[in-house]
């Protein structure tokens, strides 16, 4: 049985402007990056980025454990960690696999994250001319009329890309059947609203199941689908529209990619606002699963 060295160091990353989501602001991203070294002096390196919002273990939790292990550890280790550490059992597993400092296939297009509120009107053009065709933007910040108002102006800036709409899970009921209701109507008049993400909370699964059937526009769960658990409770339950996965937190990837490859689920990656060790290792698992060629929510690098 292979031995590892293993070592580990915490970081922090401040971000230009902070992330203003439904969940409140986020200004500094932190973390831990693994390595796994080898007799052999191969190396492998992994990262831990956990969203404890989002249903992740807390960063303090993952660090309780990497100063738990000893500095020698084996594959029996890695594959033991418990589901209630994911964004560990990601970090560990993927570690065991070095790859190359910088990993983009060319057969993944990314999904740019635009700020929320007006600010999106005018961050989009340097994206824009920058490559990116998909964009997502953050909803259930502001207002519904203020935001309504804004998508308006938006969609009339990007009359040929794709725009998703993540709303981390803010909405009500009917501001969800508002949305929807809007985006089908734009959709009529040929505006690409790719889907709305999460409009209502993980708890208001079944009114997310009756609103997927009942309107043009897709929809997409994300805070519902956090872990590999979640996932396949939902799945269990009828999702069969699209299942946002944020591979850094959702937990093991071998189970993971077992999963997709057994239910040919409909899959979009996105991003945590991870370093490029974590980001390599997301888009190595979106490359291989991506099935229905959705550009990955990988496009946040100018928020550094």
């Amino acid at each position: 049985m292979v031995i590892y060295q293993f070592n580990f160091r915490p970081y922090k990353r401040r971000f230009v402007h902070p992330v203003q989501t439904n969940h409140g602001l986020w200004e500094i991203r932190e973390g831990i990056i693994i390595e796994l070294e080898q007799e052999d002096g191969q190396v492998g390196w992994g990262e831990i980025a956990p969203i404890p919002w989002f249903g992740s273990e807390t960063l303090d939790q993952a660090l309780e454990f990497c100063q738990y292990l000893p500095k020698e550890i084996n594959g029996d280790v890695i594959f033991s960690i418990p589901d209630t550490l994911p964004a560990c059992q990601f970090g560990f597993e993927t570690a065991l696999t070095p790859l190359p400092s910088s990993y983009i296939p060319h057969s993944l297009k990314l999904s740019a994250l635009l700020p929320a509120g007006k600010s999106a009107i005018d961050a989009y053009l340097p994206l824009w001319q920058s490559g990116y065709r998909t964009f997502k933007w953050k909803i259930a910040v502001n207002s519904i009329d203020e935001e309504l108002a804004i998508l308006e102006l938006l969609v009339q800036k990007l009359p040929a890309g794709a725009i998703r709409l993540d709303a981390n899970a803010g909405l009500g009921y009917d501001e969800a059947k508002l949305w929807l209701e809007t985006c089908d109507k734009l959709m009529s008049n040929g505006v690409n609203i790719e889907f709305i993400e999460q409009p209502l909370p993980p708890s208001q699964f079944e009114e997310m199941l009756e609103l997927s059937v009942s309107y043009k526009t897709k929809l997409a769960l994300d805070e519902s689908v956090a872990t590999l658990q979640n996932l396949e409770t939902c799945y269990s339950k009828g999702w069969r529209q699209i299942f946002v996965i944020k591979p850094l937190i959702i937990g093991s990837p071998s189970k993971l990619s077992k999963f997709c490859q057994q239910h040919q689920i409909d899959a979009v990656f996105s991003s945590v606002f991870e370093t490029d060790i974590g980001r390599n290792a997301a888009l190595q698992l979106a490359n291989e699963l991506s099935l229905h060629h959705r550009a990955v929510g990988f496009g946040v690098n100018h928020w550094f």
